[in-house]
């Protein structure tokens, strides 16, 4: 096998191993005090800039007009948001059960509302699906969990201080900017660069997945101290890793069989599959008990390995 063809087939877990690698060889080498919050500070800047590079180039190839909704994103939405309305209910109903039976349930919760990754748009193209149907859903899931999240999350996880309306603002705060002002500044592109648009549609078509490879590098070393630093039993956190991963297969699955009814195979899947799990690491911090951010990390592992596979079945039986 030559060099190239494997680096192609093989890049998602290039990245993971990176990332990991990354890692533990920071924590080898003696820096001074305070740089983990310089490096910190630069990864929350640099992650955002990645994403919003590779959304802008995709977003090139996608047109306002197609990001209609589909009937069948009904189906899609209520496999996510009906799980999470259950056990949010749950979970507010049984408050006295042991916590390493609630965290594995908010777990669960998170891993199934967790909106689509801005990122899915990109391995979907690559898979010979639809990007603009993909990026539809994507824009309307995060919409529902904007509004559903709070309502639920109020009566089985308040969080101080943020009432209703608060947690609405501080989720699509953190998830709008980098959905819509990568699509308005490709629009904009189109309308008055025509020629760097071109450029970016012909030349430019591998570039996403390329700045992908290094966002989701610098994701799993962040995964990889969260998990590093979680202070949870065996037991509790082989539980995480289960469930994640159950959840992970589950809507995989399910999203395929939901797509395929409308010719969306690969849309359907991805659009349940391929997860946000930074927003997830971020939602568990803000909203639920903060260790469960490691099922972020988890799903982060177990999605990018159902990707990989993906991509190789694609290569190699075209």
């Amino acid at each position: 096998m030559k060099i190239p063809q494997f680096l192609r087939d093989w890049s998602l877990p290039i990245a993971m191993i990176s990332g990991v690698a990354a890692y533990f060889i920071y924590k080898a080498i003696p820096l001074p005090e305070g740089t983990g919050n310089i490096v910190s500070s630069l990864i929350s800047i640099i992650q955002p800039a990645l994403i919003f590079a590779m959304l802008f180039v995709t977003f090139c190839k996608v047109r306002f007009r197609e990001l209609k909704p589909q009937k069948w994103h009904l189906w899609l939405l209520a496999f996510q948001i009906t799980p999470f309305i259950l056990l949010s209910l749950a979970l507010a109903l049984f408050h006295g059960m042991p916590s390493g039976t609630r965290i594995i349930l908010e777990s669960a919760m998170m891993c199934l509302l967790c909106p689509t990754a801005t990122a899915a748009a990109v391995i979907t193209a690559k898979l010979g699906g639809n990007p603009a149907s993909l990026v539809s859903y994507t824009i309307q899931i995060n919409m529902a969990v904007a509004i559903v999240a709070p309502l639920f999350l109020a009566f089985s996880h308040p969080v101080e201080g943020l009432g209703i309306g608060g947690s609405f603002l501080v989720i699509m705060g953190k998830v709008f900017p980098l959905l819509l002002l990568p699509l308005l500044c490709a629009s904009l592109v189109r309308r008055f660069a025509p020629g760097i648009h071109g450029w970016l549609v012909t030349k430019g078509r591998n570039l996403p997945f390329l700045l992908w490879l290094v966002a989701l590098s610098l994701a799993i070393a962040v995964t990889t101290r969260a998990i590093v630093h979680a202070r949870l039993s065996l037991l509790v956190m082989a539980g995480i890793g289960v469930v994640s991963l159950v959840c992970c297969l589950l809507q995989f699955y399910a999203g395929r069989r939901i797509g395929a009814r409308n010719g969306e195979t690969v849309t359907g899947g991805q659009a349940l599959g391929q997860k946000n799990t930074v927003f997830a690491i971020w939602f568990a911090y803000t909203f639920l008990t903060p260790v469960t951010a490691i099922a972020g990390g988890f799903y982060s592992v177990w999605h990018n390995i159902v990707n990989t596979w993906q991509l190789y079945n694609s290569r190699h039986h075209r």
